[in-house]
């Protein structure tokens, strides 16, 4: 399909400006202004703005953790993704068996996304353990098979001790990959969640007590020393959550430690810990990891956002039922899978609670979008850019339209929404995947398997511009 997006304000992470772009062939072929031609068709962009394709560089389709899959799979999970503007997924995949290989982890998501996905994604690997091997074959997959990134856990049953992590960033930094980390203080939380248990305090609101700020900022503090101590070897933080862990990233930039990439997710810029007191074991929903905390902290991330001190918002988007998985919560806390969906509300949430209230700009919306996460991630400028030569990945959003966030409107497989009843200013028209309209007015036009993966390029240096 040839398009010619006529008369949008362009948006890129530096202007926006008055445009027409024209798709041929599945990439953008120009920008600028074009005649109308009876073989191309004409979206009028009037008064709206167009922008990347959404890259959303955390997500979790079909992982298996503790006994429960999340419901979203490749098909129904980028369906979700695409009708919220995500254009490009990168999954964080779950952990093997005990002592599998790399490679073999890569090939069993290779296998549940093959066929499904409707839009591209990409894989980052994860580490349960270091030893030569796993050091030799990280090398090998982040070179030869387009998996330049790999997840780290400070916590859980797979996590990473302080020498493990040390090798792992060397190795990251020598070859030119991306190394992801969970970072939260495992014993301490270990501690207070068998404390809390143990007194019978078991309602969600203790899952966020067992979690407090500074088991996040206490993790975030001793990987980034870490990191220092590896020569600023580049360390990239998930869903940062707390305002002592970016005053951490803070600290340790002004002390000029480089390659530091920190992602915040909606969640955590707009819902807070009240939720878990909500009536008829609604708690149960918001039970994540790590937990929501109070407004507060959401200001702060805000702020943190918007001076550039955090470089991506992603979503974590791990959708268990309500009323199956998250009911094994209903008694304990302990025992509720931790996850939230979130892939198919964060570009509206982001644009109306970011935008429309005016604590980030529409260009910095953009960046932390789309052209962060696909520098970072080894995918830029194919994707997360409207330059000649990129992928026709764009979306078209009409910020005088409002709407109200509800499950009945979205198309996750998931029974709830974490965002029910928000009013959204803002609406996405289009969303084009490679030269296709893929969703229309919220109606999927698109076709299960058109999504490729993505074989990410390694960084020749850390000098990034973001």
């Amino acid at each position: 399909m040839n398009l010619l997006i006529k008369n949008g304000n362009i948006v890129t992470p530096s202007e926006v400006y008055r445009g027409d772009i024209l798709v041929k062939n599945g990439k953008i072929q120009g920008i600028g202004y074009f005649r109308e031609e009876k073989d191309i068709e004409v979206i009028d962009a009037q008064g709206k703005y167009v922008i990347p394709g959404a890259v959303d560089a955390h997500t979790h389709m079909d992982l298996l953790v503790g006994g429960h899959r999340a419901v979203d799979d490749f098909y129904t999970g980028t369906v979700a993704a695409a009708c919220g503007g995500t254009t490009t997924i990168i999954d964080h995949i779950a952990f093997g068996p005990e002592g599998c290989t790399l490679q073999s982890e890569i090939d069993t998501y290779h296998q549940l996304a093959q066929g499904k996905a409707v839009i591209d994604y990409g894989f980052h690997g994860v580490i349960q353990h270091i030893n030569q091997e796993v050091l030799k074959e990280l090398e090998k997959m982040v070179l030869k098979e387009g998996i330049m990134s790999f997840k780290g856990y400070l916590t859980y049953d797979y996590k990473l001790e302080d020498d493990e992590i040390l090798q792992f960033i060397k190795k990251m930094k020598e070859i030119g990959g991306i190394p992801t980390f969970h970072a939260e203080n495992d014993r301490m939380i270990a501690y207070l969640r068998e404390k809390y248990v143990s007194e019978n305090k078991t309602e969600p609101i203790y899952h966020a007590k067992s979690r407090p700020s500074l088991c996040e900022a206490e993790a975030v503090s001793r990987l980034l020393y870490i990191a220092s101590l590896a020569g600023d070897a580049p360390v990239y933080i998930v869903h940062l959550s707390t305002k002592e862990g970016l005053e951490a990233i803070k600290f340790a930039k002004e002390k000029g430690q480089k390659n530091i990439f920190t992602e915040t997710c909606p969640q955590y810029l707009t819902l807070t810990e009240e939720l878990y007191y909500k009536e008829n074991h609604e708690g149960l929903k918001y039970i994540m990891s790590p937990p929501l905390r109070t407004q507060e902290h959401c200001e702060i991330l805000w702020k943190g956002l918007a001076d550039g001190e955090i470089q991506v918002v992603a979503t974590d988007h791990c959708p268990f039922h309500f009323s199956v998985e998250k009911q094994h919560g209903l008694k304990d806390f302990s025992k509720c899978p931790a996850g939230a969906p979130g892939v198919e509300e964060r570009v509206r949430v982001l644009f109306s609670e970011g935008v429309m209230k005016k604590r980030i700009s529409i260009e910095r919306f953009v960046e932390v979008l789309a052209s962060n996460p696909a520098k970072i991630f080894g995918i830029f400028p194919q994707k997360g850019a409207l330059f000649p030569g990129s992928d026709g990945d764009i979306v078209i959003l009409d910020p005088k339209k409002e709407e109200v966030l509800t499950k009945k409107n979205m198309k996750s497989a998931v029974d709830y929404t974490a965002y029910e009843g928000m009013k959204v200013k803002g609406k996405i028209d289009y969303v084009i995947s490679k030269g296709k309209i893929i969703v229309k007015e919220n109606s999927f036009l698109g076709q299960k398997g058109d999504g490729k993966f993505l074989k990410r390029n390694p960084h020749k240096s850390f000098a990034l511009e973001l």
